[in-house]
């Protein structure tokens, strides 16, 4: 009875630890590619990759799972995708530094690309208009045939892509824009690079991003000045936006060691206050930066003669990423900022603390005249 208590003992510890090595070892071989992004993964194993979806939308309760693979299979996604249509101007950026503009043949509003390479594709006729702003003309786009449509929506599926999908096109939701912090926004280009089969180069792409990202963080950080930060301006019914303390863009005022005057508020939106309650807060702040869609500072007065209350108007230190465009009247920063989170976290350091970047030129803001 003792030598079989003795070998049951055996058997389970054995048992046991088979299942641990096991458990581990099934760990290994499925592991997730992505490290900030938290709208979209990348899985995979040892026999599969697997593209999870995962705010496809504002407020979205649902997932999408794509199996994806280089030999075409049923129920999966074949890639590289050679026809693609795309839908936002913030996916062209990520696929043009990726080498793939040219797998793209059809946009709605091709007015609104800035990015010359892609421009310059459509004015030679190769990216065909399919709509205007969020109405895809869903005949055109079927005509196309592309492989694969990159679309993007606010609140929910638009009729439009459960159109294109009832004609055997896939549909994929790009939630890039729901993204809490800058280098979650960056990390959407693995998202191309698995589907253009450029996954080394969109790894390589966004690490030296990263890195340069959290180089400047840490040059900012040597500075013992904290200058004070004021945002955005009225929009509509006198009521002004800025951004709340936990938004991507109050982490770029973190990370740019500056004193945000929202900081410690709640939300990952924008704040909406009365001029009265931002007057009182940030009538001596250091620095404007981003008065909503104002291009001068006579447009600001023209909209409203209050504005000229704050020091940062008086002292000449207001700043909007809004004065550079493409050749079409787009603006570069809505387009290449968020896959670029270094250039703005340099640009803004620049704007601030001048002293810690003497050579460096900006890429989005400029001084409001």
């Amino acid at each position: 009875m003792k030598n079989y208590f003795l070998v049951a003992l055996l058997t389970c510890f054995i048992s046991c630890k088979k299942t641990a090595k096991d458990e581990k070892s099934l760990q290994k071989k499925a592991s997730s590619e992505i490290k900030y992004a938290k709208g979209f993964d990348i899985i995979k194993n040892e026999s599969t990759t697997t593209l999870i979806i995962k705010k496809p939308y504002q407020n979205a309760r649902e997932t999408f799972e794509y199996t994806i693979s280089t030999t075409k299979q049923p129920n999966t996604i074949h890639v590289p995708i050679e026809k693609l249509v795309v839908t936002s101007t913030t996916h062209i950026p990520m696929i043009e530094l990726l080498g793939k503009e040219n797998s793209i043949i059809g946009f709605p509003h091709t007015r609104y690309i800035s990015s010359e390479k892609t421009r310059k594709l459509v004015d030679n006729g190769n990216i065909a208009e399919i709509g205007k702003e969020a109405s895809l003309n869903t005949e055109i786009l079927i005509d196309l045939q592309p492989e694969l449509v990159v679309g993007y929506s606010v609140s929910n599926i638009s009729k439009s892509y459960k159109t294109i999908e009832k004609s055997g096109i896939p549909v994929m939701m790009h939630g890039g824009w729901l993204e809490e912090t800058p280098l979650g926004r960056a990390e959407w280009i693995k998202f191309f690079g698995l589907l253009l089969n450029k996954e080394k180069e969109a790894d390589s792409i966004f690490n030296k991003i990263e890195s340069d990202y959290i180089a400047a963080k840490k040059l900012a950080f040597k500075s013992n000045k904290q200058p004070s930060i004021l945002s955005g301006a009225i929009m509509n019914s006198e009521v002004w936006n800025l951004p709340a303390g936990e938004s991507f863009v109050a982490q770029y005022l973190h990370d740019a060691n500056l004193n945000y005057l929202w900081k410690d508020t709640k939300g990952r939106g924008s704040l909406s206050l009365s001029f009265e309650s931002v007057l009182d807060k940030a009538q001596n702040a250091d620095v404007w930066i981003a008065p909503g869609y104002f291009n001068t500072k006579e447009e600001m007065l023209q909209s409203n003669t209050n504005y000229q209350q704050f020091n940062a108007f008086k002292n000449g230190q207001v700043y909007t990423p809004n004065l550079k465009k493409g050749s079409t009247g787009g603006t570069i920063y809505f387009e290449l900022a968020p896959v670029r989170p270094d250039l703005v976290l340099k640009d803004i350091i620049k704007i601030t603390q001048p002293e810690l970047l003497p050579n460096y030129e900006t890429t989005f803001f400029e001084k409001m005249n």
